[in-house]
């Protein structure tokens, strides 16, 4: 069975990885802010962080399967796609890109508790039938310890691991150890939730074994 990562991000590739499963990658033509912007504009209202993330996660995926089936008829598996975003209190915390806008992140998220949103869509694509989706949501809360200090965050920064993360942050590289808790799927906190998509591929008739291609 084949998989197709709707995406280039390097966790998401990895969390597969370490899953046993070796995907095919594919970056989505998405144009995120527009997709946003015209939703809310359309709406009237400001997309709260689960329904933004799941937007985006579909529209990504979507992309990804129609190009991939008009490309390869014979493809026979799944797509998945996913976005992601962190809010702290009623502050969603997009990429910092700058050292000085992830120093500010780090001092006001030491000590606090945020929330992870993690949307995720899967396309079950087969030779002379319909493109089939499951979608959902995945969070998981995450405690930062209080005592990390000025020097450690500037550190921290300085190596410029957390300047292109959602949040600021990673659970599973030199981030970690100023996490003191998560609460959820901790592959949620990585880039993508893999019980929710396990259970997405299950809804589509699928096995999550049979995606297993990794020696």
């Amino acid at each position: 069975m084949r998989v197709c990562l709707a995406s280039t991000s390097p966790a998401r590739m990895m969390l597969l990885r370490q899953a046993g499963i070796e995907p095919t990658t594919r970056a989505p033509e998405v144009d995120e802010e527009a997709v946003v912007a015209a939703v809310e504009a359309a709406e009237g209202r400001r997309l709260p962080a689960p329904e933004h993330v799941l937007l985006l996660a579909r529209r990504k995926a979507a992309d990804v399967a129609h190009r991939l089936r008009a490309e390869d008829a014979a493809f026979d598996g799944f797509v998945i796609g996913g976005d992601s975003m962190f809010a702290l209190g009623d502050e969603i915390l997009g990429k910092p890109y700058t050292a000085e806008a992830a120093t500010a992140r780090w001092h006001a998220m030491r000590g606090r508790t945020g929330e992870l949103h993690s949307g995720h869509s899967v396309f079950r694509l087969a030779p002379g039938e319909e493109p089939r989706e499951a979608f959902a949501v995945a969070e998981a809360s995450v405690t930062f310890a209080a005592d990390v200090d000025d020097d450690e965050i500037a550190a921290y920064v300085a190596s410029g691991e957390p300047l292109l993360v959602a949040g600021a942050f990673t659970v599973d590289s030199l981030g970690g150890a100023f996490i003191e808790r998560v609460d959820g799927d901790p592959s949620t906190v990585v880039g993508m939730s893999l019980s929710t998509v396990r259970r997405l591929v299950r809804e589509l008739g699928g096995s999550w074994t049979e995606l297993w291609n990794r020696s």
